[in-house]
């Protein structure tokens, strides 16, 4: 990146800013992408994991944005991502017998009607109680009266994110992660590059480009103060909080949503677990590590207890996690009521700042930034194409999806772990199977966590940017949710299969473990506390990652 001037230099990691990588790269422009952290590591991987239109914004009357991202929905679906991507039915149960069934019903028939051109999803139906309660036994018996089922979909956003940067990069484009924007270059009043920190060297370089791109999410603020300059608008964060709970804790074949008093209460299906979803809260502290407190998860558990014939109880919460929506400021106070629409904006020559939006609707938000960036370019370049610019692994997944016996006797493999690495890695699980077939053990489970194949784990630092512990077991996979004991006993052995690829030392692995150790016990002392200051104190006890070459 230093060598020369790029087209483009997009900061920020995460969803839009891996999209706008890729629409750059994939319009011949010639590109960057840095990250202060890991792909994915804020806001991008600690989503609800749905793509959705958002039937409540249907609700508020937004019916453009609800298109829009029952559009991408589709997209994502059939064409985009279709290894990451997959349908799931939600029951919304009816407490009132006439009245909310028409208009929640109309709602749901609207929600169908809008998405008939991206298509691909069963439409709704109408259930008696009975039907309801054979889908979901696990519902009180009068806690409805009936109920409506309708389809959305949902995805791993932290893979996704991930495979976004990775299909940038096949596409030229220069990524990395571990760099944080520590200041910006001007000649006069243009923007012409930023100043970035190597965090795992220790050394600072410059990378110059005629258009930089803020892609940066709840962090948006900080990085335009880092120019000297107000931005055209502001963004507010508001924290969101999510339960992991087992299976088997939930009898259901459905996934659920009913209100809250706030917002919406989505009981997700997620492999062999449940996610329980969630808070809509203001939040002003540390932006990095968002905390849960006692009180977050006492309130989700009181809610979804109030539909649920068998209460949930703290112990049966396998995994908690926290992120942050980036909201763009409004007039209300609260934040469940603020616009996730999107806002792009050139606030200095050079600069484009792209703010707001939701997950579904990142491909539209790198259009327009990339759209914008161009306009600062003075030069003709080709239209997005992104919509028709399958991820990695997508080309040839559903010939695969139906070769997946054959795949199991080829490889050795239970059918049930190749159904697992093609959902997780599409086409390119032939990859994976050329490592096992190298080294035989790598088909073995992961020691603590044996959803996960060790190949998984060789694979993720070998080829999808991993460089911590943390990185492997946080977003490459989900063992730091999925597991009891947060993916502590899952974490010597994975240190060591990384280690192997990135020639680690015996100490740096000893303290990749020790890190993540602590890492665990400070969310678990957050998640202990009564309110968001003491869960953050508690939280930021914890060292951060620390860079391999300083340790």
């Amino acid at each position: 990146m230093a060598e020369g001037e790029l087209d483009v230099l997009v900061v920020g990691g995460g969803v839009t800013g891996a999209g706008c990588a890729l629409d750059a790269a994939t319009r011949g422009l010639s590109v960057g992408l840095v990250e202060a952290r890991d792909f994915a590591s804020g806001t991008s991987s600690r989503s609800s994991k749905l793509i959705h239109g958002g039937l409540r914004y249907l609700e508020m009357l937004d019916f453009a944005l609800v298109r829009e991202a029952l559009r991408e929905r589709g997209l994502i679906l059939q064409r985009l991502a279709p290894h990451l991507a997959r349908p799931v039915p939600f029951l919304y149960p009816l407490q009132h017998r006439v009245w909310e069934r028409l208009y929640a019903g109309t709602g749901v028939q609207l929600y169908d009607l809008m998405a008939t051109t991206s298509g691909g999803l069963p439409r709704h139906r109408n259930l008696s109680r009975r039907g309801a309660l054979r889908a979901a036994p696990a519902l009180k018996k009068d806690s409805l009266v009936g109920a409506l089922q309708y389809y959305d979909a949902q995805i791993d956003d932290a893979r996704h994110t991930m495979f976004l940067a990775r299909t940038a990069a096949s596409y030229g484009a220069h990524v990395a992660s571990r760099t944080e924007v520590v200041g910006f270059l001007r000649e006069g009043g243009r923007v012409t590059g930023v100043r970035v920190h190597d965090l795992e060297h220790d050394r600072t370089f410059e990378v110059r480009a005629q258009q930089v791109v803020n892609a940066t999410g709840v962090w948006t603020d900080d990085t335009q103060a880092l120019i000297g300059e107000r931005g055209q608008f502001h963004v507010r964060a508001s924290k969101g909080i999510h339960l992991v709970v087992p299976r088997d804790r939930i009898q259901s074949s459905t996934g659920l949503i009913t209100r809250t008093p706030s917002s919406v209460l989505f009981v997700i299906p997620w492999g062999r677990h449940w996610i329980i979803g969630t808070t809509d809260t203001d939040w002003a502290l540390d932006k990095s590590h968002p905390a849960a407190s006692s009180t977050d998860i006492d309130y989700l558990l009181d809610q979804v207890n109030q539909v649920l014939a068998t209460p949930l109880t703290r112990t049966d919460v396998q995994g908690v996690y926290a992120g942050l929506r980036p909201l763009l400021s409004g007039e209300s106070e609260s934040t469940s009521k603020l616009s996730r629409e999107h806002t792009v904006a050139s606030p200095v020559p050079g600069l484009v700042v792209v703010a707001g939006g939701k997950y579904t609707t990142y491909r539209v938000m790198a259009k327009d930034a990339i759209d914008a960036a161009v306009h600062g370019l003075g030069r003709s370049v080709p239209r997005s194409c992104t919509e028709r610019v399958p991820l990695l692994g997508a080309e040839g997944y559903t010939a695969l999806w139906n070769r997946r016996r054959v795949l199991a006797e080829e490889s050795g493999l239970h059918v049930a772990r190749v159904e697992h690495l093609l959902k997780r890695y599409g086409s390119l699980v032939h990859e994976l199977l050329d490592l096992i077939r190298e080294d035989p053990s790598l088909g073995k489970p992961l020691e603590g966590a044996d959803d996960h194949l060790r190949a998984e784990i060789t694979y993720a630092a070998g080829h999808e940017g991993a460089r911590h512990l943390e990185d492997v077991l946080t977003r490459r996979t989900r063992i730091s949710i999925e597991t009891f004991d947060r993916g502590v006993a899952a974490a010597p052995m994975a240190a060591d299969l990384m280690g192997d690829v990135l020639d680690w030392t015996k100490e740096q692995r000893e303290r990749e473990v020790e890190n993540y150790r602590l890492r665990v016990e400070a969310e678990l002392a957050s998640q202990e506390q009564p309110d968001d200051e003491t869960a953050d104190a508690a939280r930021l006890g914890a060292p951060d990652v620390v860079p391999l070459q300083l340790q």
